[in-house]
């Protein structure tokens, strides 16, 4: 019992990670219905700007890191502008076909940029991991869960009461509406780019220093994505609950199954989970079902 609770705890707080890191899809999706390939580029690109401010430049981390959010911002708010929005009513596959260019541009200019080694994220948190009823924690899964669910609970919170995250609401729920009572589309289309980017560079800082900084670290936009499809596109409490599991899932799978494999475990076992969703429950946990009378 003790060996399950220790690898489900430590997969619940690697799933707020997965969690915040999904909140840029539903963000990008919830404004635009355009879903961004390039997601996880944008959190390694955030993740570079800040191992390049904190071991290549040696900046202290309170300037390093507001500088790193502050052009993750700029730069989410400039793909959505230059790159999404000319997207909006386009046929899938273009959408499809545009960002994954534009994430092979990212890592492509972040190669360019800063080469091709792995670069660390150093943060002053201790290494060794501490013990509660018999489970090993490591303090960064810690610091990275308790920081990931600060920005997933303020985000929450602006979306269901500022009146720009209404205004948001209003306008993924129907456009037309929301024009028609003085909702200026355009302004939150391209705000929306903007919290995407900030959700992208927090997760940037997170996982760069837990693994490392290189064009690799772009996978793990790849591997949220069953998180987004279980708890819903468009659903912020649903990339919260779609990370849990995701994490929960693939800790646990390869505790008890990779000794029997070989290894590999946690790398397909949220897919499956991912298959079975689609099949079943297409929309997610929480996603709004879309029905069209034909």
């Amino acid at each position: 019992m003790a060996f399950f609770m220790d690898l489900f705890v430590n997969g619940l707080l690697i799933g707020s990670m997965y969690a915040l890191v999904a909140l840029g899809f539903v963000l990008i999706y919830k404004a635009t219905s355009v879903i961004n390939f390039a997601q996880g580029d944008l959190v390694m690109f955030g993740g570079y700007i800040a191992a390049a401010g904190l071991s290549l430049y040696h900046l202290p981390l309170w300037v390093a890191a507001p500088v790193m959010l502050v052009l993750m911002v700029v730069l989410g708010f400039a793909v959505e502008r230059g790159v999404l929005r000319p997207l909006i009513g386009q046929p899938v596959v273009s959408v499809i076909m545009v960002t994954i260019g534009l994430a092979l541009v990212f890592q492509g200019l972040a190669a360019m940029v800063w080469g091709a080694a792995t670069i660390n994220v150093p943060l002053p948190i201790p290494l060794k991991p501490f013990v509660v009823w018999e489970i090993f924690i490591s303090p960064i899964n810690v610091v990275a869960a308790g920081l990931c669910l600060g920005f997933l609970v303020l985000f929450a919170y602006f979306f269901r009461r500022s009146r720009m995250g209404i205004a948001m609401r209003a306008v993924a729920d129907d456009q037309q509406s929301a024009m028609s009572v003085g909702i200026n589309v355009r302004i939150v289309f391209a705000l929306s780019g903007a919290p995407a980017g900030l959700a992208s560079g927090i997760g940037g800082i997170v996982w760069g220093n837990m693994l490392g900084v290189d064009t690799h670290l772009s996978l793990v936009g790849l591997k949220v994505f069953p998180a987004v499809i279980l708890g819903g596109l468009d659903s912020v409490p649903g990339a919260l609950l779609g990370g849990l599991i995701v994490g929960g899932v693939e800790s646990v799978a390869a505790g008890y199954i990779d000794p029997y494999v070989g290894g590999g475990t946690k790398d397909f076992a949220p897919f499956i989970i991912m298959i079975l969703a689609l099949m079943f429950r297409p929309y997610g946990f929480f996603g709004r079902e879309i029905i069209e009378r034909v």
